[in-house]
């Protein structure tokens, strides 16, 4: 269960990665704006804000390659404090801005740290 752990966290500290570099970098260009279906215009107006949550996605990131890497017990604590942050971030932005969110960010979030704490 321990490598099935591993690979879900690696999985979602991807999946971070990858919403920094659509939110920091990609925002205004197409595949920034598929994602948030925002014309041109709302794409500029609001890519300070997106960059923004780009950068705390790659916190994210960072924070879960910090628990595969790290030693335990400290390695196991830190993939469950992030992986927790990952599925209260989901939830909330699932109830406040698009419930695509819940699927995307919180359902790989909660089944890594299912998988997590089950491995113990």
């Amino acid at each position: 269960m321990s490598i099935t752990a591993h690979v879900l966290v690696g999985l979602v500290a991807a999946l971070h990665a990858y919403i920094l570099v659509l939110e920091m970098f990609l925002w205004e260009r197409r595949p920034g704006r598929e994602l948030s279906g925002f014309d041109a215009e709302t794409a500029r107006r609001t890519a300070p804000l997106a960059a923004n949550q780009g950068l705390y996605n790659g916190f994210l990131a960072a924070g879960l390659i910090w628990g595969l890497i790290a030693a335990d017990p400290t390695g196991h604590q830190v993939q469950v404090f992030f992986l927790s942050c990952v599925v209260i971030a989901g939830i909330y932005g699932g109830l406040t801005a698009n419930r695509r969110i819940l699927l995307a960010q919180a359902l790989p979030g909660a089944l890594a740290l299912a998988a997590v704490l089950w491995a113990g």
